[in-house]
């Protein structure tokens, strides 16, 4: 490897190191930082000229076996055999990215290796292609009259990526500004079109692209680079000569007049108003992203247009009533060589399409004319400046998916400069006419229709067949399914030791005062590089009962309506200016030692740069005090946009909302966190978007506030730097005294209150004051857990599953052997049965903080048939067939999420929020470390085993006439 260049960029504390491969003109980047999760990664240029989806199924593929590490599998093998802080591979419009982290130098370097081996020399077996890629198989393989059907993990990812409406248009939007080569076409795959693609294809497009002429290595952090070097140079590159990589993408050839294209979706049964549903953007061809100055500008120009309240397009288009949220992709696109803008609207009913093109073309003649306020710049140019500082634990991972080279040597003014003049021509010049308009419709049948298309597409390929063939497919799908039952030779892979794992954690030292002498504030002092983190928690304990469901809307509000003297878009200026966000959640955590008691509240949370403490603290102080709650249109655009958003997020996590499903009757928090953060949520937000007088529910948030924002029950906490602790216990001080109190004692709604104290132990030689911080959680005797099954008929071609069982609580002896028993099951018996055989994209079981154990699947073609897989499982682990080496590689996996790095931001939160102390965590990790064989089979029969334990169980999905003759489901 020759050194090409060396760069030092002190204001993020590192120094990167461009490098070049001698023989094969592979392309490196080190940088070197000292930062103990030390990260690499390969990239491949990957340019697809058809709908294939041949990148994303051979990012599949190689990962199922290679020369040195030929047992089938080895990336999720690996998940077990190490302690990675991430592993995983993605594949975008143009390159292919294998990234992983970890912060065990030897758990490094066996994961380069298998890594390298993966990527550079993959068996690429036909079963493992039929496997990730699609297979023609009978519905059930071992019974040849059951009818032949297409099935294939990638096959059924696309199905699910292509539920999600927002998902459809962002792929359409790419492939038609940029039709001309590979951006014109769908690199993940599109269902219809996948079954085109052959073996022969696949191996042919791994020979000339998996080349490391045709490569991009990465590596992060504060390990040796020479040890790096040393290793992909021997295992890897010494094999090959250069080749010329033929993977160059052209430029785009300018169009002469803009285009206009629109397609169709699937009707979306949780939006607010089913004539509405339509989606409409304009978006513009811009620069090579080569450039880096002029892109990181242009990004910059974006977020000023469409960014809050204050930008132009915002108040144009969001606030004009005519839609409920932006159109997907609004804004900077900048991952295509060259970089697009685009602006829209979605929930607009058809006839406003014309409207809305009007609003667009108005706003941009306008902004052209008056430019920016000078605080709108600086505020973006202060977002910035945070997040450069702020430290997050993935900064290595953030760097290698981003290509945003932000060139701080740029000056302030110049950027100004450059933004309010010239830039307005490089997006909108009068003569840019590579301008696309793209609006989407849904249609009634829109699923129909592709599961008919699917169908003839099924039915061409079966009537081609032979006889013979036919035969051969039966034969080669009984192969499979022996393939993936037979017991695995493993011994190949490297892997850790459990002996490998730290036995102790490091102690943080948390300090915890009284402010106001009352108000318990917990201070944890650590180098977070000149950014204070603010947290607090109010309790909701004594909030009447019917204004609980209006929490959520009424955290996702109360920053965003104004305060004291600030209407709502002074006030998104302020937080802009003076903070990096400030932010209201719900807040339920379950007891660590009693599922039926749990804690209930609202988190504050905001961060700023140390100079600004005092104007973030003077926020908080306002939005307590004097909230605004009379801009009636303001909080009908907030509420449209919230319940938009809930639903365009069902394809993504309908695991979670089944899961969350399946536990509401399981435990008192569980029916709050239905309410809070489930498909109840969902369904109040869209009655709430609906209606047409929307007073009622504005007059419940000041009565909200009356028992949420004051200083009754109430505590804070503060990260920040050593020398700042004093300066922020000033502010904190000042803010609690700011506060009001209620006049009269209220009294909780649940008379049930348990008081609760953490005491602040004593650290080494030091005493640290012992003082207590009380958390008043609530119980209900009453409660008693009863069984639910719950099926929401949803227009998906692919269903989400949960089942949940309650087991124990975090303290209890059995909750370690339990946390492993998850881990074991989801590596040697669901992913297997779940994804290799069911075909789903994902499953498997894990144990929540709440002693939860719920097993999962998601954009998985079956139903009934998994729920019958979750029962195999515990009988599976009742049996007690594993071995300790399989038990040993659940701990490795278990303790790589225990031990996932902390940012200095978050040290001490499990404290704060949870009430966990590092004692407990100590004595978990000696429990985890402690379980044996008989134990899990011991918790599988005590708590998993059907009658045991109360369960429930919910399913997202199409209609199901199994489920629906099961008198015991309930259907939704």
């Amino acid at each position: 490897f020759l050194p090409m260049q060396v760069t030092a960029v002190p204001e993020l504390f590192l120094t990167a190191v461009k490098l070049s491969h001698d023989s094969t003109g592979a392309r490196y980047l080190h940088v070197a930082r000292e930062d103990s999760n030390n990260l690499f990664s390969i990239q491949f240029r990957t340019t697809p000229m058809d709908n294939t989806g041949v990148p994303h199924i051979l990012e599949h593929t190689v990962l199922c076996g290679s020369q040195k590490y030929p047992c089938r599998d080895p990336f999720f093998k690996m998940l077990n055999r190490s302690l990675s802080t991430f592993m995983n591979a993605f594949t975008a419009s143009d390159y292919t990215l294998y990234p992983f982290s970890t912060q065990n130098p030897k758990d490094f370097q066996n994961l380069l290796s298998v890594y390298l081996d993966a990527a550079f020399f993959p068996c690429l077996r036909q079963l493992d292609f039929w496997q990730e890629g699609w297979r023609l198989e009978h519905e059930n393989p071992t019974d040849p009259q059951t009818p032949l059907v297409f099935k294939g993990v990638v096959f059924n990812e696309m199905k699910g990526a292509f539920t999600d409406n927002e998902r459809i248009f962002a792929q359409h939007l790419q492939n038609k500004i940029l039709p001309d080569h590979t951006y014109g076409v769908v690199s993940g795959g599109d269902p219809l079109c996948i079954p085109e693609l052959t073996w022969e294809q696949l191996k042919q497009f791994h020979a000339t692209h998996y080349h490391p002429s045709n490569s991009r290595f990465f590596t992060y952090g504060n390990f040796p680079l020479e040890q790096h070097l040393k290793q992909i140079h021997e295992e890897a590159l010494i094999k090959f000569e250069r080749i010329e990589s033929n993977t160059d993408i052209p430029k785009q050839k300018l169009w002469e007049k803009p285009r206009e294209h629109s397609v169709t979706c699937g009707l979306d049964s949780f939006a607010a108003d089913l004539s509405k549903q339509t989606t409409i953007s304009v978006s513009y061809l811009l620069t090579d992203i080569t450039d880096t100055f002029e892109t990181f500008t242009l990004s910059l120009l974006s977020s000023l247009l469409v960014d809050g309240p204050n930008s132009p397009f915002y108040k144009a288009l969001i606030e004009s009533g005519v839609g409920t949220d932006f159109s997907p992709d609004v804004g900077f696109n900048g991952s295509t060589r060259e970089a697009y803008f685009s602006v829209g609207l979605q929930g607009i009913a058809e006839r406003d399409i014309d409207t809305v093109k009007q609003i667009i073309a108005k706003t941009v003649d306008e902004v052209i004319v008056k430019g920016f306020e000078e605080d709108r710049i600086e505020a973006l140019l202060h977002k910035i400046e945070i997040q450069l500082k702020h430290q997050s634990t993935s900064f290595g991972l953030a760097l290698t998916s981003v290509s945003l080279y932000v060139c701080p040597c740029a000056k302030q003014e110049e950027v100004a400069l450059k933004i309010n003049n010239a830039l307005f021509w490089v997006i909108f010049p009068q003569d840019n006419p590579h301008r696309l308009t793209l609006s989407m419709s849904p249609e009634e049948d829109y699923h129909d229709k592709q599961a008919k298309m699917e169908a003839e597409k099924l039915e061409k390929k079966v009537n081609a067949l032979s006889e013979e063939e036919k035969t051969e497919i039966f034969e080669k799908g009984l192969e499979l399914i022996a393939l993936q039952s037979k017991p695995q030779d493993t011994s190949c892979l490297p892997a850790l030791k459990v002996s490998d794992i730290e036995p102790k954690i490091p102690f943080t030292v948390l300090e915890t005062a009284l402010a106001a002498d009352e108000i318990p504030v917990q201070y944890c002092a650590q180098p977070t590089n000149g950014v204070v983190y603010f947290r607090a928690v109010s309790s909701l304990n004594t909030l009447p009962e019917e204004l609980k469901p209006y929490v959520p809307l009424f955290c996702n509000v109360i920053t965003k309506m104004g305060c004291g003297a600030l209407d709502y878009r002074e006030q998104a200026q302020k937080i802009e200016l003076k903070t990096g966000g400030m932010s209201v959640s719900p807040h339920i955590i379950p007891d660590d030692s009693h599922l039926d008691v749990y804690e209930q509240g609202v988190l504050f949370s905001s961060l700023c740069l140390d100079r600004n403490l005092p104007d973030m603290m003077h926020l908080w102080s306002e939005i307590f005090n004097n909230p605004r709650f009379e801009e009636e249109e303001h909080f009908r655009v907030l509420v449209k946009k919230t319940a938009q958003e809930l639903s365009n997020g069902i394809p993504d996590c309908g695991h979670l909302y089944a899961s969350i499903r399946a536990s509401k009757n399981l435990t008192p928090s569980g029916e709050l966190q239905e309410m809070f953060s489930g498909m109840d949520q969902v369904k109040l937000m869209k009655r709430i978007a609906e209606m047409s007088d929307i007073k009622p529910i504005l007059r419940k948030l000041p009565r909200i506030k009356k028992y949420l924002l004051n200083s009754d029950n109430i505590r804070c906490s503060v990260n920040a730097a050593p020398q700042q602790i004093s300066e922020a216990s000033k502010e904190v001080e000042k803010f609690i005294k700011g506060i009001a109190r209620s006049k009269k004692e209220r009294k909780p709604v649940r008379p049930h209150v348990i008081e609760k104290s953490s005491e602040v132990k004593p650290v080494g030689s030091e005493m640290l004051t012992g003082l207590q911080i009380t958390r008043k959680l609530v119980n209900d005797p009453t409660f008693k857990p009863c069984q639910m099954k719950t099926h929401f008929v949803l227009p998906f071609p692919v269903n989400y599953i949960g089942e949940c069982i309650r087991t124990v609580p975090y303290t209890a002896a059995d909750y370690a052997s339990l946390r492993i028993l998850a881990r074991l099951m989801t590596a040697k018996f669901l992913h297997r049965e779940i994804r290799e055989k069911g075909g789903a994209y994902g499953g498997g079981a894990k144990l929540g903080h709440n002693g939860i154990f719920t097993f999962y699947s998601y954009r998985d073609p079956n139903s009934l048939a998994t729920l019958k897989t979750f029962e195999k499982a515990v009988e599976w682990a009742k049996s007690g067939e594993f071995t300790q080496q399989d038990i040993d590689e659940a701990k490795l996996a278990v303790f790589a999420a225990v031990d996932a790095p902390i940012a200095p931001s978050d040290k001490g939160m499990d404290h704060f929020l949870y009430g966990i102390s590092d004692e407990m965590k100590q004595s978990h990790r000696e429990q985890l470390f402690a379980v044996n064989s008989d134990n899990l089979v011991d918790v599988s029969n005590k708590y998993l085993v059907v009658g045991k334990s109360t369960r429930g169980q919910a399913v997202l999905g199409p209609e199901n006439a199994d489920i629906t003759k099961d008198p015991s489901w309930v259907k939704r």
